[in-house]
C-alpha cells in the first residue's frame, strides 16, 4: 500500500460510533448534540511508564493503555487495564502480556505491522479510533498508528512511532487533541525540531514528550521557547476547565525513576 493510499483511509477513520457528544470533533452542532459544561473536576488521568508507555484513566474509572514495553528498559508495573492499544509491533511497544487481565486488544497494524489496521470502536466511556502514520526504521519509512482517545469532555492523542509533519488529511482526523504525547527522539520517530512543528498543526493545549530515553538534550531542543514544567512524579491528571490557553510542555518522571532534571 502507498502513501497515496493514507488520504483513503483517513477519510473511513471519520466514521465513528454514535455516542452523546465528542470532545475531538465537530459533530456535537451537527447531530443536535449538546456541548457538556466542564466541571473542575479531573477529566483524565495520564501515569507514564516510560518510552510510549502511558495507562489513559476516565473519570469513570476505565483504563487503556499505550504500547506497552517488554521488560527490561523500564520497570514493569502492576496492571489490569480494560484495553490496551498497539501503534508498532515491536517488543517496546506490543509487550501485551503484561496485562493481569485479559483486555481488549487493538492494534493499529494488520499483518504484523504490514499493513494499516482501521480501529474505531468504543471501551466502556471512551471512544477510540486510529490515524494512519509513518515512523521509520534506519531511515526507511514504515507504517505506523497513532491512536486518539475521545473521553466526551477531553481529547487525548497518542502519536506513536510518528515521523514527520501530518497532512491535513491526518489533522482533520485526529480532530480537536487537548493533550498529545509526541515522540521526539529521532531515529524511529521525528526529531524534537519536527516535533515543534507538529505542535504547530495540532495546537494541543498539553504536550507531553516520549520515546526519548530521558535524554536532557533531546529535551531542552523539543522544550525550548515553549512554556514547560517538569513534573516529579509519573501521574498527573487533567480537567478540561483548567487547561492552559498555549500550549503548555508538561514532562513526566517514568514510574520508579528519580527525576533526571
Amino acid at each position: 500500500m502507498k502513501r497515496s493510499t493514507a488520504a483513503l483511509l483517513l477519510a473511513l477513520l471519520l466514521l465513528s460510533p454514535s455516542r452523546s457528544h465528542s470532545a475531538c470533533r465537530d459533530l456535537d452542532v451537527a447531530r443536535g448534540w449538546t456541548t457538556p459544561a466542564y466541571a473542575a473536576g479531573a477529566d483524565v488521568t495520564l501515569e507514564f511508564f516510560g518510552h510510549n508507555f502511558f495507562q489513559i484513566t476516565s473519570s469513570r474509572g476505565t483504563r487503556i493503555l499505550t504500547d506497552p514495553v517488554a521488560p527490561g528498559f523500564y520497570p514493569t508495573p502492576n496492571v489490569a487495564p480494560d484495553a490496551i492499544t498497539v501503534g508498532r509491533e515491536h517488543p517496546n511497544h506490543n509487550y501485551v502480556e503484561i496485562a493481569k487481565n485479559k483486555p481488549i486488544i487493538l492494534r493499529g497494524l494488520a499483518n504484523y505491522g504490514a499493513e494499516w489496521n482501521k480501529v474505531s470502536t468504543t471501551v466502556k466511556d471512551i471512544l477510540v479510533y486510529t490515524v494512519p502514520i509513518f515512523q521509520q526504521q534506519w531511515g526507511n519509512a514504515l507504517k505506523g498508528a497513532a491512536f486518539v482517545f475521545d473521553l466526551g469532555t477531553i481529547c487525548v492523542a497518542h502519536l506513536g512511532d510518528l515521523s514527520h509533519k501530518l497532512t491535513e488529511e491526518q489533522i482533520k482526523a485526529f480532530g480537536k487533541v487537548d493533550i498529545a504525547m509526541l515522540p521526539i527522539g529521532g531515529t524511529f520517530t521525528m526529531p524534537p525540531d519536527t516535533a515543534r512543528e507538529v505542535l504547530q498543526q495540532l495546537k494541543p493545549k498539553i504536550a507531553i514528550p516520549m520515546h526519548y530515553r530521558e535524554s536532557t538534550h533531546l529535551l531542552d531542543m523539543f522544550v525550548k521557547g515553549y512554556p514547560h514544567r517538569y513534573l516529579n512524579n509519573y501521574r498527573s491528571t487533567f480537567s478540561k476547565a483548567a487547561l492552559p490557553p498555549p500550549t503548555q510542555i508538561v514532562v513526566f518522571t517514568p514510574w520508579q525513576m528519580r527525576d533526571y532534571r
